[in-house]
């Protein structure tokens, strides 16, 4: 099977309506990262020091030695910058929810104290922060089910959320085949939670955000004041606020870490968004567990029939006379590059119209002379497709008039003998007034002009029916 795992549709362009608490327009997630002790470095048993996310411009790691100033930055945030931000988010009222690498936890108790005391949600960041991408299969499983236990160990109940950050393409599915997680959050593809299927298990994912992010102080091009943090998360929230009140509403993340924008330049910014933010009305503050709990019990999973992940022979068999008695269009349409994109009535039309306008011109001819004539002799007999007879019916043919039905036969054979094939018009588009005065119409086409016409009417055809069959 030819098929491609990335899902390039999501919701499309209807996405559902959150329901948010009090219908709120818009809702907004904090996320503080707590890694600080469980970075790279040879006191945790780490061939070198860590490099990423810090103020030290250019940072690389130092092989087989300790980096004196990394260490420090990563100690600024456990001794000074969570504080702050405690005091912030406490005062304000904030939740918050805690990404909390288990290590680090461990080296922290007043920090996770602290973090309880105030109810905020700590989930799973991982047993280290490190990189996860060239770990083999079976010692990323076994990482994640350290994590798990060390955290349950250290805060004395099991986390139920989980993000990684610095993930493998394994990742997500190892951690929904933990079986424990209300959500994982290694994705960075949409502004709502949803849903996916691996195995038996259907996993809720609620997205991340790396730009609504106090990283960018870290990374070049990034934040240099915490006025230009203010701005970006302002803007952010003023866009989804605008979507809401239109009726698209959405989720807001915000990312950060403790030795990051817990020095007071850069929280600077953030506190000037949650005031702004705090001040507007429709808004809905929640912690990530909050936001899992909620779209499970609004949204849960539906599973249905996936087009993509269907066999030759269940394809065909569904999609065969899409296009009227010609199922090899279907076989071809199997055999194309199938993805979560196609399990929808305009995916299975895509590939299907794909494997027609590909075919011969004498293969694309065999479709057009497959269809029947309009009011003809089968319908007469009723020897229709169901597709058809219901087409037919929803323009009042299957009710004409002697001399209606007369005048039908009379423009199908002169049609056919001009032209070679069946006159063919998606009826469901046209009443019967409309049908016979396109016959009048495209009677004055050539051939080449008239075969692309009727080759349209065809995926005109298939894109009705197809819409009826995948809701």
């Amino acid at each position: 099977m030819n098929r491609y795992p990335r899902n390039m549709l999501g919701y499309g362009p209807k996405a559902p309506d959150p329901r948010w608490p009090g219908d709120a327009k818009v809702a907004v997630q904090i996320v503080l990262n707590y890694e600080e002790g469980g970075e790279n470095c040879i006191l945790h048993g780490d061939a070198a020091s860590e490099a990423f996310l810090s103020d030290i411009a250019g940072a690389a790691q130092w092989p087989g030695q300790r980096h004196w100033n990394m260490e420090s930055i990563y100690e600024y945030g456990a001794r000074a910058g969570f504080w702050r931000l405690h005091r912030l988010f406490t005062a304000m009222d904030v939740p918050v929810t805690i990404y909390g690498v288990a290590t680090a936890l461990a080296r922290a108790p007043e920090q996770v104290a602290a973090m309880q005391d105030a109810g905020w949600e700590i989930a799973s960041h991982g047993l280290k922060w490190v990189e996860h991408k060239d770990m083999p299969e079976a010692e990323e499983r076994a990482a994640i089910a350290e994590a798990v236990r060390l955290h349950t160990e250290v805060t004395g109940t099991r986390p139920t959320g989980w993000y990684t950050g610095r993930c493998s393409a394994n990742t997500v599915r190892l951690v929904a085949e933990e079986g424990g997680f209300d959500y994982i959050s290694d994705t960075y593809d949409d502004d709502l939670p949803y849903w996916i299927e691996v195995g038996e298990r259907d996993q809720l994912i609620i997205p991340y955000t790396l730009e609504a992010n106090d990283m960018r102080f870290a990374t070049a091009p990034g934040y240099i004041t915490g006025e230009q943090f203010f701005q970006y998360l302002k803007d952010a929230f003023d866009t989804l606020m605008a979507e809401g009140e239109a009726g698209e509403k959405r989720m807001m993340s915000v990312g950060l870490h403790c030795r990051l924008i817990g020095r007071p330049g850069k929280m600077a910014g953030l506190k000037r968004f949650l005031e702004y933010a705090k001040a507007q009305e429709g808004v809905w503050f929640a912690r990530r567990i909050d936001i899992a709990r909620h779209w499970a019990e609004t949204h849960p999973p539906q599973r249905f029939e996936r087009p993509s992940r269907m066999t030759r022979e269940r394809f065909v068999e569904r999609f065969g006379g899409v296009f009227e008695h010609s199922p090899w269009i279907a076989e071809r349409a199997w055999e194309l590059e199938l993805s979560p994109a196609h399990d929808t009535a305009i995916g299975v039309h895509s590939v299907l119209a794909r494997a027609f306008r590909s075919a011969t011109p004498e293969e694309r001819l065999g479709v057009l002379t497959a269809h029947p004539d309009l009011a003809g002799k089968l319908a007469q007999a009723k020897r229709l497709t169901d597709a058809s007879t219901s087409e037919q019916a929803s323009a009042g043919l299957d009710a004409l008039t002697d001399a209606e039905r007369a005048r039908f036969e009379t423009l199908n054979a002169e049609y056919t003998e001009k032209f070679g094939f069946p006159f063919i018009i998606a009826v469901r588009d046209h009443s019967r007034a409309g049908i016979l005065a396109a016959f009048e119409r495209r009677f004055g086409n050539d051939r080449e002009t008239e075969l692309a016409e009727a080759c349209a009417q065809v995926e005109r055809i298939a894109a009705l029916r197809l819409k009826d069959m995948l809701k």
